[in-house]
């Protein structure tokens, strides 16, 4: 039985004003209630208490808001607390959902990106967050170190905690804006991990580059945009800095994140003149 057929049995609410899915972090479920649902949270959220037994704690998701991209969270069944850790991958992330959001919908991204690690790379995340590519990476891969630049105190604070809980040795956490960050060395590979408006960063990416090296790079067009803006923003950034791109290794859409509107990841190879 599905997700939404399931509550509407346990509610007597209609099908049409049910969330179709939900995002599960550690032990919290995290829905988003509209109109006729969001009138009847409490009866919902006990509900899906009684469907997940291992679940301790309901969220109905309100909104993002503000730089940090801080969710706003308001809990309508079970445990007041909203910190929880999370496992993937064979990793261990301590997270607060009303603090920091952690997307389910860039799980395949996370996973396909420790596959394409060399062994004894350097790799600057410039947007750690709590470690949400650098921990994956490090307990996965054989890396030689990470640079996980955040600019986010309280997500710096999870990415630290979430450094010692995984016992890893080779990430450098450093906190502040990538773009006003200097570092003794450079990078195999670059993850920009950040949207909207990546493109600003590019400078900086391509200035933490080696002469030859990948930047992952994300952001997110309207579908008129692709793939023409993404390329040709890349190409301009690369030339701009002394570089020429090689290849397209991959472009894809990642998810949705409005109506013909969508994050995406292009991963890129470059080398210098």
């Amino acid at each position: 039985m599905s997700f939404k057929r399931n509550l509407a049995d346990r509610t007597g609410l209609p099908l049409k004003v049910l969330p179709s899915s939900y995002q599960k972090v550690g032990d919290i479920i995290l829905i988003k209630l509209f109109g006729e649902a969001a009138k009847q949270k409490k009866k919902i959220g006990e509900s899906v208490l009684d469907m997940f037994p291992y679940i301790r704690t309901v969220c109905m998701i309100k909104g993002i808001t503000g730089e940090y991209r801080t969710p706003k969270i308001e809990v309508i069944a079970g445990d007041k607390n909203t910190a929880t850790i999370h496992k993937e991958h064979g990793c261990i992330y301590r997270i607060d959902v009303a603090k920091i959001m952690f997307s389910k919908g860039n799980l395949t991204e996370r996973k396909r990106l420790i596959n394409q690690i060399k062994p004894n790379e350097t790799i600057i995340d410039m947007f750690a967050g709590i470690g949400y590519f650098s921990i994956g990476i490090a307990k996965n891969t054989k890396v030689k170190k990470i640079y996980a630049i955040e600019k986010n105190p309280t997500s710096f604070r999870f990415l630290r905690e979430n450094i010692k809980l995984n016992k890893i040795k080779n990430i450098k956490p450093i906190l502040g804006d990538c773009r006003s960050v200097v570092l003794q060395e450079k990078a195999d590979r670059i993850i920009m991990g950040y949207f909207p408006g990546t493109e600003k960063f590019l400078s900086t990416a391509f200035s933490l580059l080696k002469d030859k090296g990948i930047i992952h790079y994300h952001n997110v067009y309207k579908q008129s945009e692709l793939w023409s803006t993404p390329l040709k923003q890349l190409r301009k950034s690369a030339e701009a800095h002394g570089f020429v791109l090689i290849r397209i290794m991959t472009k894809k859409k990642v998810k949705s994140v409005a109506p013909r509107t969508y994050h995406i990841v292009i991963d890129a190879k470059f080398k210098k003149r």
